[in-house]
């Protein structure tokens, strides 16, 4: 359980930077693409743009391998698993307070 909280806790951190979800959204758009590509749009150093593909990679949101000198870049879909399954945990929880305090509404409503 730790384990996964930990996980948990590094999707959301990873998350929390637009410029690591600017770079998930052109992985998602573009497939795979190499450091320097994915780092064209962004108004920050080429070490920045490695910087955050660390966090992404440590948060398993993406893949990197070699192909000779240039590092190509892929969206793990899987990795968003554990936050998706977190979420939807409490969502279910949400779902049923919700409705409890509908009917609850309901009835007072008919008082």
């Amino acid at each position: 359980m730790v384990n996964n909280q930990k996980k948990i806790t590094a999707i959301f951190s990873a998350l929390a930077d637009p410029t690591r979800r600017r770079i998930l959204t052109r992985l998602s758009d573009d497939g795979e693409g190499p450091v320097t590509a994915l780092a064209e749009p962004f108004r920050v150093s080429l070490p920045a743009i490695s910087r955050h593909l660390r966090v992404l990679e440590k948060a398993r949101l993406i893949d990197r391998k070699r192909q000779g000198r240039v590092h190509v870049i892929r969206a793990r879909t899987e990795g968003l698993k554990p936050a998706q399954d977190w979420m939807a945990h409490f969502a279910a929880g949400w779902d049923f307070s919700f409705g409890a305090l509908d009917e609850l509404l309901k009835e007072e409503i008919k008082k």
